[in-house]
């Protein structure tokens, strides 16, 4: 497999991000390895919070929301996905896979760190991911938190704009990684803030993976990855595994999914389940403070 790394300086002295990285190989599928970043913070005998960002953002999404959970005690793992942030990126849209990407934090999380009674904080496709984990390791999560995310199965239609942002990204000459990120916050971003999204994509050659990721939602019954997520859904649904829906009231994308997995999710009955306010799609962008202390109260109460 081909493959990219972006340059150690495109990531001198971005704003609010101190947070030294830390890698480790991963089976790339095809007989090669590719290098897999995450930061880490926080006592390491603490129960870990896996926070997992989605497309086409990284690790920075969640560096308001570090301290917090650090603060509270909690031993905080940020990954960047395979073809995002600092982690190696393979050159062709091809070479990614929804079972890859699950594949690849799986072997992060269990294979090198060998995490147990893990949080799961997943937005975006770090749910579409994270939660095929939980599901797949039933025994290795203690709590699921769910913001901004889904579980598709290509049973039910996507919205409109989800398509419109689908055809975007992938029809676009050039991605502007910043821009996208964005146009999916309701508060204002610096021009700082935004070059720190652009930061891991010097140039388009390095995109395939966000071009790549809105292709992989399964979004028919006969794609490759809908018979995992619909088993994903069977265990999710049965499961007594506490989960706190925390999404924003401001995401055009993924909102209606708040309801379905207050309703059908067995692990989230019985919760105070918060409503993010003023906050768009990425919401640790706009309100991470919030999220991160919904998230803290939450866990105080397991």
């Amino acid at each position: 497999m081909q493959t990219l790394r972006t340059p150690d300086e495109r990531f001198a002295n971005l704003p609010e991000f101190p947070y030294a990285p830390k890698y480790c190989e991963v089976d790339d599928g095809e007989g090669g390895t590719l290098r897999m970043a995450w930061v880490e913070q926080g006592p390491a005998h603490a129960e870990p919070v896996l926070l997992l960002h989605g497309e086409p953002s990284w690790s920075y999404l969640y560096r308001r929301m570090i301290p917090i959970l650090v603060a509270a005690g909690h031993r905080v793992i940020c990954p960047d996905l395979v073809g995002f942030g600092r982690s190696d990126k393979p050159a062709r849209i091809d070479d990614h896979s929804y079972a890859r990407h699950v594949e690849w934090v799986r072997a992060l999380a269990f294979d090198v760190l060998d995490m147990h009674r893990v949080t799961l904080v997943g937005q975006d496709w770090g749910g579409l991911i994270g939660l095929r984990l939980a599901a797949e390791h039933p025994e290795r999560f203690a709590n699921i938190v769910v913001a901004n995310t889904g579980l598709p199965t290509g049973d039910i239609p996507m919205p409109e704009i989800w398509w419109q942002f689908r055809s975007a990204i992938q029809g676009l000459p050039t991605i502007e990684v910043g821009r996208f990120v964005a146009s999916g916050c309701l508060r204002p971003m610096s021009d700082a803030v935004r070059a720190a999204y652009d930061a891991p994509f010097p140039d388009d050659s390095y995109c395939a993976g966000p071009r790549a990721m809105p292709g992989l939602v399964p979004t028919t019954p006969d794609d490759p990855a809908a018979a995992a997520n619909r088993s994903a859904w069977e265990v999710l649904s049965a499961s007594e595994t506490p989960m706190l829906v925390a999404f924003s009231d401001g995401d055009p994308i993924t909102g209606p999914m708040a309801a379905i997995f207050q309703r059908e999710m067995r692990g989230a009955r019985g919760i105070d389940h918060p409503v993010i306010a003023e906050a768009g799609h990425f919401l640790q962008e706009d309100a991470g403070e919030e999220l991160a202390a919904a998230i803290v109260a939450f866990l105080r109460d397991r």
